[in-house]
């Protein structure tokens, strides 16, 4: 991953290669940054520009032995950390255990989300995390020299999903790492990252693309028409991995649009035994599936209200396709009254999936509160 791949965020790459040329390279940095910012494309662009043996003035070559390695994800120097999940490789697992994977995975492209990671190795109802495991691997890693770079580098991503345990252990490497020895934090959640890490790493913020940015990559990554490309620019609200996903994986929007549109008719009809079925089929999804639907919810939620105030003539609506087919009839139904309950109930189950509750139940209590909220 070159910098010059990444659509758009000319200003912060402009300050990670000025660090570089000034010789002022922090040992740790936590990329921060909301979901679909491009937070690991960056990471990975600036690691790959950092050990590279003949970089020019505003980007690695791509040619010397350290690019050619980094871009297939395979140089020595370079370590990561990512949210694994438990009982599929090992009992107490780390990341290495899905190392090819992982290459496999990110060569594809460097924008996804941990659902897209975590379906990529079949998770069914488990979780990721960053296990209390990981921070021996870590230390031992590192404590090595360099095989071949000046920089050993490690990139962990989602440090907001490493257990307590972990997090422990490496406050005193990350404080003070071997020499020459990076750290490269990549989170969508600084705010979950425990304070005593944050406090060890310098922060780079990183703000969402902005539509032009996400427009032009549309066109040439996936050859969209212009129009096309500028309404899912519009819709995606900054976030690439939406754009991306609403090019590429349609059908896991339209899935989650009908499990919405379930809901919301059983509950305004009050059908109980379909809600029931509702909320057996969507408890039989994995975990990750199940908050993906919970944000996309919450979205449309957002949507429809700014509907209801009239707001797309302000620009405020990114709805586009079947999601604005649907809101045209729906957005009556939510309104300054029941907005509030109605997203404070789909935030619980968001807390209550994360805490590996009882999915069944779960789905079945927010479809009961939302026959009672939706009229």
């Amino acid at each position: 991953m070159n910098f010059s791949q990444v659509p758009g965020q000319k200003e912060i790459i402009e300050k990670l290669i000025r660090s570089v040329h000034e010789e002022r390279v922090s040992h740790a940095q936590l990329f921060a940054g909301p979901e679909g910012c491009g937070s690991m494309a960056l990471a990975l662009a600036y690691a790959k520009f950092i050990n590279c043996e003949n970089r020019t003035e505003n980007d690695s070559c791509g040619i010397c032995k350290s690019c050619v390695k980094y871009e297939k994800i395979i140089h020595p120097d370079l370590h990561f950390v990512f949210p694994v999940i438990k009982g599929k490789k090992a009992t107490d697992p780390v990341s290495d255990n899905y190392i090819e994977e992982w290459r496999e995975f990110v060569n594809k492209s460097p924008f996804f989300t941990l659902n897209n990671w975590l379906d990529s190795i079949e998770v069914g109802n488990a979780q990721g995390m960053i296990f209390a495991s990981e921070a021996s691997e870590i230390i031992k890693k590192l404590s090595l020299k360099s095989f071949e770079s000046d920089f050993k580098i490690m990139i962990i991503w989602l440090p907001e999903k490493m257990h307590q345990a972990t997090a422990n252990k490496l406050l005193k490497m990350i404080e003070e790492p071997p020499e020459k020895t990076l750290f490269l934090l990549v989170s969508e959640e600084p705010d979950k990252v425990i304070p005593t890490i944050l406090s060890r790493c310098q922060l780079v913020k990183i703000p969402k693309f902005n539509s032009r940015d996400i427009e032009n990559y549309l066109k040439q990554r996936f050859n969209v028409p212009e129009e096309k490309a500028k309404d899912i620019a519009r819709v995606s609200v900054g976030n690439v991995n939406r754009a991306i996903e609403l090019c590429e994986n349609e059908d896991s929007s339209l899935a989650n649009l009908e499990s919405f549109k379930s809901l919301m008719r059983f509950a305004w009809k009050r059908d109980i035994i379909s809600i029931i079925t509702w909320s057996e089929e969507l408890a039989a999804k994995g975990r990750e599936a199940q908050k993906n639907f919970i944000s996309f919810s919450l979205r449309i939620l957002r949507e429809n209200l700014m509907l209801s105030l009239d707001q797309k003539k302000n620009g405020l609506v990114f709805l586009a396709g079947e999601e604005a087919a649907f809101s045209k009839n729906f957005h009556p139904f939510i309104n300054q009254n029941n907005i509030y309950p109605i997203s404070d109930e789909f935030n619980l189950v968001y807390s209550h999936i994360e805490a590996n509750g009882n999915a069944k139940i779960i789905f079945l209590d927010l479809a009961l509160k939302v026959t009672r909220l939706i009229r």
